[in-house]
């Protein structure tokens, strides 16, 4: 719908009662007491919160024409004098009332509303008139229906065209009232607005940002209007243009965003927003890493060169060179007095837990404990029994800590670890106990690191000594998320998967290919393979017809695998039955595994070649993608075929033909991005992160690193952002993100 444009006078120009910053919303023009809960819904809850409401988008100018040049169905601008009027009236009461304009330069054009009578008041015979709309051709003249008008006095000249602000609705709310409400704030408060971005900054800004750069992305801005438009283009080339040498001011921004004469306006308005938005919380975690950095102190654990030999040799197989550059990158970071924040991030099955087992071996030859913590019971099994294996003819004693075990278990083990006597502890939540003393940690690895909250996580650091800490990623994370929720940490990236491992060949399967995909997946049992059947939920839901693992279970075992040897895996077993029902499934002793995603991570079983995702749409693409890495995980060829539910949403099967289309978890991560969107910047609103108010994590990534670059220069040579010219930053900083300096430096 066309936003709202109130007939009005161009020089008209009430007296409006002064607003200020503590004016109750229910006393602002356009809002009123009845609509102070929907403006709270849009993000208003104070008038100063009015001028940072953006537009989401802009409607462009329609173009003054004369009747010669008027065409059906693209919306035009024209001028002429009213010289009749006319109502009508239905049986049924409802009314319809139109104006006939005489056009200068020649020519009629009718214009018609329906149910709005009160602008026979307002219209009369004589009157002179700009009306915007879409012509429609009637066979002899043109008519527009509902056009936006503007009465003109006697003589005067038609305004300049400006693109309409179009501003983020709920149910209930029209543009005219978030209209009225914002020009309203903008002439009280704008002007009283400090400016937190210094000139030098803006200037930067402005040099690094390029904004008139033909080939940067930001400024193609998909929020803006395109290839119609009859203003001049944001990505101009022409000559003519003066040069941009700094960022807008704040007065000057906020005009242009609520009322630019052009999108050119409009555009380098968003792009000083985006950019402070982005800068204020990328300075908020180099101001938190600077700190921590410069209060806190680590052990030195240095893997000299006999021990970095002796940790190699325990690998049984030939690390990838993206493995080695990781290796250095934790050698160089844990040798130093600072704690080390790592994140490690990597494809599926390249080998991030070799970087953690080196990690952790190097910490225990320094005479240092070292924890590893994980999401699941089972997961923290398996690395317990990986390592136990492959340390089994060492001293390093390595403990399990769950919360399966007895109380007399977890209190003698608890003993050991406060004295000294256990190396590695590998657990789960229950290492965050604040039971839990370490007589010399040195070292503390979190695995599949966004199964935690942020406040689990950060309760680590508050022990009284502080560890080093590495951190591992599932999957792929995309590059803006890295530099927002993990902005602190330094990053190593793994991309190359060991050698031997077969490829994986994925299907979007329909309802109809299902019995011909179970014939497949017998054929494959009977050859000797294994084969996974993935379901989202436990039970079946017949609300939402999603499948349950329990409801399949039952039906494979007494159809389609009849003959074959299935068993059950679920989130619900305690953690005893999980562990038997895996090592059956190792072993060999159950040919197909029903499960939900329990099995998403930390499983590997190399003859498991084939898995079958039912209800697939309902997961996310990280979690598909991390699913998939559970076959072939040895060299030979893998089989995944994912059912979406019938009848499900066209875009979801777009999602999954995605996902079907490329093994790149790293281009499968951008993807997400896009498709799912950014949704809060940390994904926790319950410990006060902010959203993004105008900027977009994956359309603004190229913004985002200048972003980051520049905060980081400027913490270097002013850590506590002491500069006078750096007093208003300083505070807006604090006021939007201070909960990051409790939280940020753990991700």
């Amino acid at each position: 719908m066309e936003p709202f444009v109130p007939i009005t006078s161009a020089n008209e120009n009430l007296p409006a009662k002064k607003i200020e910053r503590s004016t109750p919303l229910q006393f602002i023009p356009g809002i009123g007491p009845h609509r102070v809960e929907l403006f709270h819904r849009i993000g208003v809850h104070k008038a100063a919160d009015l001028l940072f409401l953006f537009p989401r988008t802009y409607q462009d100018v329609a173009p003054y024409q004369d009747i010669l040049n008027l065409t059906e169905g693209e919306r035009a601008t024209v001028v002429g004098q009213i010289v009749d009027t006319d109502s009508r009236y239905s049986f049924s009461g409802r009314g319809c009332f139109g104006i006939l304009l005489s056009l200068q330069g020649g020519g009629f054009v009718r214009c018609v509303w329906y149910n709005q009578m009160f602008r026979q008041e307002k219209l009369k015979r004589g009157m002179n008139v700009v009306a915007t709309g879409t012509p429609k051709s009637t066979g002899i003249s043109f008519e527009m229906r509902h056009p936006e008008v503007l009465l003109l006095a006697p003589g005067e000249q038609p305004p300049a065209q400006r693109p309409i602000p179009i501003y983020p609705l709920t149910e209930g709310l029209l543009q005219k009232h978030v209209h009225t409400a914002v020009n309203a704030a903008m002439e009280s408060l704008a002007p009283t607005l400090e400016e937190a971005l210094p000139q030098s900054l803006r200037q930067l800004a402005a040099k690094k940002l390029k904004i008139f750069s033909n080939d940067h992305p930001a400024i193609h801005h998909p929020l803006l209007p395109d290839s119609k438009s009859t203003q001049p283009k944001v990505h101009s080339t022409n000559t003519d243009t003066p040069p941009f040498d700094e960022l807008l001011c704040i007065q000057e921004a906020l005009r242009k965003i609520h009322t630019p004469d052009t999108l050119l306006d409009a555009h380098l308005a968003r792009q000083r927003f985006i950019f402070q938005e982005l800068l204020v919380y990328q300075m908020a975690i180099a101001l938190q890493r600077s700190r921590f950095d410069a209060t806190k102190s680590a052990p030195c654990i240095e893997a000299s060169p006999i021990i970095h030999s002796r940790i190699l040799k325990r690998f049984p197989f030939q690390l990838t060179n993206d493995q080695l550059k990781a290796i250095e990158d934790v050698r160089r970071d844990m040798k130093r007095d600072v704690p080390m924040n790592r994140l490690v991030q990597g494809d599926v099955g390249s080998g991030k837990t070799a970087i953690a087992q080196y990690a952790l071996l190097n910490t225990v030859a320094n005479k240092y404990q070292a924890a590893l913590m994980v999401p699941t019971e089972l997961l923290a099994r398996q690395h317990f029994e990986r390592l136990s294996k492959q340390l089994s003819n060492s001293q390093v004693l390595v403990e399990l800590l769950v919360g399966s075990l007895t109380q007399r278990e977890q209190n003698e083990l608890q003993q050991r670890i406060a004295i000294g006597t256990v190396d590695i502890v590998i657990g789960t939540q229950a290492l965050l106990s604040n039971k839990i003393e370490f007589h010399n940690l040195g070292l503390v690895v979190i695995d599949e690191q966004h199964k935690f909250g942020v406040a689990q996580r950060a309760a680590l650091k508050e022990s009284r000594i502080v560890p080093h800490y590495l951190v591992l990623s599932a999957t792929p994370i995309p590059r803006s998320i890295a530099m927002t929720q993990f902005g602190d940490l330094d990053v190593s990236i793994i991309k190359d998967k060991p050698p031997g491992r077969a490829p994986v060949h994925t299907y979007l399967g329909s309802t109809e290919q299902q019995t011909s995909w179970w014939e497949f997946v017998r054929k494959q049992l009977t050859a000797g393979r294994q084969a996974y059947v993935i379901l989202p939920r436990v039970e079946q839901d017949s609300e939402s017809d999603s499948l349950g693992a329990e409801q399949v279970f039952k039906q494979l075992t007494e159809n389609e695998f009849t003959n074959f040897r299935v068993g059950l895996l679920h989130g619900r077993m305690d953690g005893e039955e999980k562990q038997r029902r895996l090592n059956e499934f190792n072993t060999g002793e159950i040919q197909l595994l029903v499960a939900t995603t329990v099995v998403e991570v930390g499983i590997d079983v190399p003859n498991a070649t084939i898995m079958t995702i039912l209800d697939a749409d309902r997961l996310g693409l990280a979690q598909l993608h991390q699913l998939r890495g559970r076959v072939s995980r040895g060299g030979t060829p893998g089989y995944v075929c994912v059912f979406p539910r019938t009848g499900v949403d066209a875009n979801e099967n777009e999602r999954l033909k995605v996902f079907v289309s490329t093994e790149d978890g790293f281009q499968l991560a951008e993807e997400d991005l896009k498709l799912r969107g950014w949704g809060d910047l940390l994904g926790l609103k319950q410990v006060g992160s902010a959203s993004l108010r105008i900027a977009d994590l994956s359309r603004d990534a190229d913004v985002l690193v200048i972003a980051r670059d520049v905060a980081r220069s400027i913490i270097a040579s002013d850590p506590g952002l002491e500069n006078p010219s750096f007093e208003r930053l300083r505070k807006q900083i604090a006021g939007r993100h201070g909960s990051v300096a409790s939280f940020g430096d753990v991700g």
